[in-house]
């Protein structure tokens, strides 16, 4: 199973068109040549790969991958975990299984 990072070295590689070893966790989004723009694309892949919700607030203190990483970590360690109390359903039947 890949990093969080190794997962966001790929979209970043893939998106600005990098070789993805050349992006390491201190490398600065400015100096792969992510602009404000492409920060915002970023952001929107980023939710739709992880599977999080992004703050409203801007966010200004990623400089970093490796940033971005450790903010993704924090979004999903502070999502909710699935409910284990709910009944499980069966696939053919519409009924709680027991």
């Amino acid at each position: 199973m890949k990093t969080t990072f190794q997962r966001l070295q790929a979209i970043v590689a893939k998106d600005h068109k990098l070789d993805i070893e050349t992006i390491t966790a201190n490398s600065s989004l400015e100096f792969l040549g992510i602009d404000s723009l492409g920060v915002a694309e970023l952001l929107f892949n980023i939710e739709d790969e992880f599977g999080v919700t992004l703050p409203v607030e801007p966010v200004h203190d990623l400089a970093t991958v490796g940033d971005v990483a450790q903010f993704i970590d924090t979004l999903i360690a502070a999502q909710p975990a699935p409910s284990t109390s709910a009944a499980l359903i069966s696939p053919t039947d519409s009924s709680p299984l027991t």
